[in-house]
């Protein structure tokens, strides 16, 4: 069907092992797979993907637990939710799409997941470009009083279920406003077709649940993922971009953590808060450009 937020994409439903992923696919050339963060959808692309779809075959993906994509039933250790297996949907929905290798860049959670799909398919991950994030391991182990009081959600989230389902559900529009409002962002950066989706998405309880046990594998089985990779380092190239008026930037070194990961990491901030994306979208799409036109010319 066609992608109303999305000129010239088409949407359609992936099945993989075991759940059923939302895509919005356009355009043509090497494949690049967009994943998006907390609490949206894959719809936070649609200021950027219809530009680059112009040179890419472009895939948007609703993590599962997000949006249209499945929410399946988790397990003591939240592994359903861990960013492996998000990371094994995401390679199904491409080779769903022909691409055996692809470019990847990824916000937030998406970042996250995109880290791990690098990590666990590095044969198929060209390159990785992240917005907004440094390794998930590496902030916990990093937190201070100021990283906590900002990022209050990480600490939130992971709770026992169901309470902070419950507490969230008690009115998921104005904990959603909260929570994006919070950041240097505001609501400023959200187009209301954007905001329309997100909103009624995360109105669905499954969908908060789903996203509180992104967060609670996030602080548990990642880690243990993380750990079992040893001193593994991603051998594909990393470009790192946060807001110089975020929070990540200012109380991290993004580019020395992600230098604990990967062994090729370049990046630097941009004008803006957590939601690039979406606040100075010109500026992700010709970092996007610059970036993976680099990786062609290498010959990755």
């Amino acid at each position: 069907m066609p992608a109303p937020l999305f000129p010239g994409f088409t949407e359609a439903f992936v099945d993989t092992e075991d759940a059923r992923i939302f895509c919005r696919t356009g355009g043509s050339g090497p494949a690049l797979l967009l994943l998006h963060g907390y609490p949206q959808t894959s719809a936070m692309w649609h200021r950027v993907a219809p530009a680059l779809a112009r040179d890419y075959r472009v895939v948007c993906a609703d993590l599962r637990g997000y949006g249209r994509s499945a929410k399946p039933e988790t397990t003591p250790d939240h592994a359903p939710y861990s960013k492996r297996a998000m990371a094994r949907d995401l390679a199904a929905v491409m080779t769903h799409f022909g691409a055996e290798t692809f470019l990847v860049a990824g916000h937030d959670r998406g970042g996250r997941v995109g880290h791990r799909l690098a990590a666990d398919f590095p044969s198929r991950v060209r390159a990785l470009l992240t917005l907004d994030i440094a390794p998930t391991r590496e902030m916990y182990r990093d937190t201070g009083q100021a990283f906590a009081r900002a990022y209050w959600h990480w600490f939130f989230l992971i709770q026992k279920a169901p309470f902070p389902e419950r507490m969230i559900g008690a009115d998921p529009e104005a904990y959603w406003r909260k929570k994006c409002g919070s950041g240097s962002a505001g609501m400023t950066p959200f187009s209301e077709a954007a905001l329309a989706e997100y909103l009624a998405a995360f109105a669905d309880p499954a969908a908060i649940h789903g996203s509180c046990e992104d967060y609670r594998a996030a602080a548990a089985i990642d880690i243990a993922h993380d750990d079992a990779d040893g001193g593994f380092k991603l051998p594909m190239p990393v470009h790192a971009l946060w807001g110089d008026n975020g929070i990540v930037g200012k109380l991290f070194d993004p580019l020395a953590l992600w230098r604990e990961r990967a062994q090729t990491v370049t990046g630097h901030g941009l004008p803006g808060g957590h939601y690039l994306a979406e606040e100075c979208p010109e500026l992700v799409i010709a970092e996007c450009r610059e970036f993976f036109s680099r990786i062609a010319a290498a010959g990755r």
